[in-house]
């Protein structure tokens, strides 16, 4: 029986790291782990505040003695997996990061998460008890197979926890899309009062659910805000933004992490945009000619809408 673990969630980054003959960087779980003597990419969960790509240096380093440089964002995908023993269930949103090595010594841990650091060819790493998510990076097949809960838990779409400074704290994991039609117009939406950044114009998008993969998660928020049907083009990147005193429909002031993955999507056959999702954190969609978004003030665009389509070279 899965169905009465106490579900948990997490943000995780790993280091996708190759030498110069070819060979992969992995790390073995150790007994201390949840799946001890299984092999994987270095990496491990993404501290309250911190940038991922800082989360792959630091946690390579640990693992490993090696000193890396993050060259560019492979991946990014989610799991879902059971531990009986621990009486949990764990969703992870994984960010796979290509990485160099800089230098160092590599080395072995003892009483640690993970014991062992290797360096293996792509057919050695075949013959090995590799996780799902390692596997599926280095586009091997898997070798081992997590236990998935037998039902998707229930769990809150926000959920945010006393921290040690006393304002409570959440860390969420969002997809947002740059979403263009045929006619290369862009479609945003507008923020509703009571929510940070109430009246700006933002990008569809937002939380992925439990146990959903952000991809499939965005076509879904796609629909709910704007009415549209989209296709993924591709994955333009992740960024990690804190807001240590977020105001929000709570009426609290909430330490805020958002680490927020970003593609380009593309409305073969526009509509006029409808919100279905009455009631929350949107309350208007709309296309807009390039025209149109280079002349909004850029006051009226939250920090990330503005980041990205500069990023896509749309403003």
């Amino acid at each position: 029986m899965t169905t009465s673990l106490e579900p948990l969630r997490r943000i995780a980054a790993y280091a996708v790291c190759a030498d110069s003959d070819g060979r992969v960087l992995l790390v073995r779980a150790s007994e201390r782990s949840g799946t001890p003597g299984t092999w994987s990419l270095p990496g491990g969960a993404v501290d309250h505040g911190e940038d991922p790509k800082h989360t792959v240096v630091r946690e390579t380093a640990a693992e490993t003695g090696l000193s890396v440089a993050v060259a560019a964002l492979q991946d990014v995908i989610a799991d879902m997996r059971a531990l009986p023993e621990r009486g949990i269930t764990i969703h992870t949103d994984r960010l796979l990061y290509t990485v160099s090595v800089r230098g160092g010594t590599l080395s072995d841990r003892v009483d640690r998460p993970t014991d062992l650091a290797r360096w293996f060819t792509l057919d050695e790493a075949r013959g090995l008890p590799l996780r799902s998510f390692t596997a599926r990076a280095l586009g091997l097949p898997a070798s081992t197979d997590d236990l998935v809960p037998e039902e998707v838990p229930e769990f809150p779409s926000f959920y945010a926890v006393p921290g040690p400074d006393g304002l409570h704290r959440a860390q969420r994991f969002a997809a947002y899309a740059v979403v263009t039609d045929p006619e290369e117009r862009v479609l945003l939406t507008r923020v509703s009062d009571g929510y940070p950044g109430a009246g700006c114009w933002h990008l569809p998008g937002g939380g992925t659910d439990y146990g959903e993969q952000p991809g499939a998660a965005l076509i879904r928020e796609l629909v709910e805000e704007t009415g549209q049907t989209g296709r993924l083009v591709e994955l333009l990147g992740v960024a990690s933004h804190r807001d240590a005193a977020s105001l929000g429909p709570e009426g609290y002031p909430i330490d805020w992490h958002g680490v927020r993955a970003f593609y380009r999507v593309v409305v073969d056959q526009p509509a006029p945009p409808t919100v279905a999702d009455v009631g929350g954190s949107t309350c208007e969609a709309r296309w807009f000619r390039r025209e149109e978004l280079g002349a909004l003030p850029t006051d009226r665009l939250t920090e990330v809408t503005a980041e990205a389509v500069q990023a896509a070279h749309l403003i």
